[in-house]
Parts: C-alpha cells; structure tokens; sequence
C-alpha cells in the first residue's frame, strides 16, 4: 500500500521521502522511483526520521506495523514531542475498535479528555488534506497535563 500511495503522489508531481532499514533494501523492498531514499541502520531509526521529517502523519488501515508506529506516534505527541496531525483513515470502521479502547482510557483516567484532539478521523482518502489542514494546534506544553 505504501508504494502505491508513493506512486499517486509521484504521478501528481509530489516530493516523496522514503526512509528504510538496510535489511530491507538488502532485500529488494524499497521503492525505486522515490524523490530522496534514506538507508537506516533500524526501524528505530527509521520511525525517528519519519516522524522528523512528517508534516502530517497518515494512518491507513494495516497491520502490526501501523499500529505500533502510530501507537509511538501518539505517545510522542501526548508528551509534546512531536506536534503535527495524526489522521486515521477509518475505511469501512477499520480503526473503530481502536477509537473505542482510547474512548476508555480516557473515560477510565489514564488519558485526559484533551487527548481527543490529537488525532482526527476521516472515513475517505479525499478527507485527509482538509483533516490535516483544519487539526487543531498541538504544542509541547501538552506536558503539563500528559501526567495523570
């Protein structure tokens, strides 16, 4: 999926970063025809430099990956360490079970109700630059009340 949405921003003109871990490009999983390719030494590393070098972060239905690189994501921007959108692209209710655990940490107290607004929800592809343009601000001083 990810180079598919590479080669629809490629075809449109866009800038693509790719960043991948050396095991991966050793095996022939990197996409040839992106804009700046950066080899990393970890996933670590991988995931620090995306969330470096995002504007916006995209989740769209997946699988283990996505979920833990969203996961860290949000935890960096309830720490105020990373302060751009986060949209989930909930097609078809992919990410409703997801919505509904964090609905219950926060009615439970381990996350506080200003929480919400750290991500937005859209259910179409078409939804996501006018979700990433209208996210409200998010700042580092979400420190003051990441602690519950």
């Amino acid at each position: 999926m990810m180079g598919a949405v590479a080669d629809g921003a490629l075809a449109e003109g866009g800038y693509v970063l790719g960043v991948i871990p050396r095991f991966m490009k050793e095996i022939e999983w990197g996409h040839a025809g992106l804009s700046d390719l950066l080899v990393v030494e970890s996933m670590h590393e991988r995931k620090r430099l995306m969330f470096e070098n995002a504007d916006a972060i995209v989740a769209l239905p997946g699988g283990s990956g996505t979920l833990e690189e969203l996961s860290e994501v949000i935890t960096l921007k309830r720490l105020g360490m990373y302060t751009g959108p986060i949209v989930l692209v909930n097609t078809d209710g992919f990410y409703d079970t997801l919505l509904a655990f964090f609905e219950r940490a926060i009615r439970e107290n381990f996350m506080d109700d200003r929480h919400r607004s750290m991500w937005s929800v859209v259910r179409e592809a078409a939804e996501v630059l006018p979700a990433i343009l209208n996210a409200p601000r998010w700042g580092s001083d979400a420190r003051d009340f990441a602690r519950i």
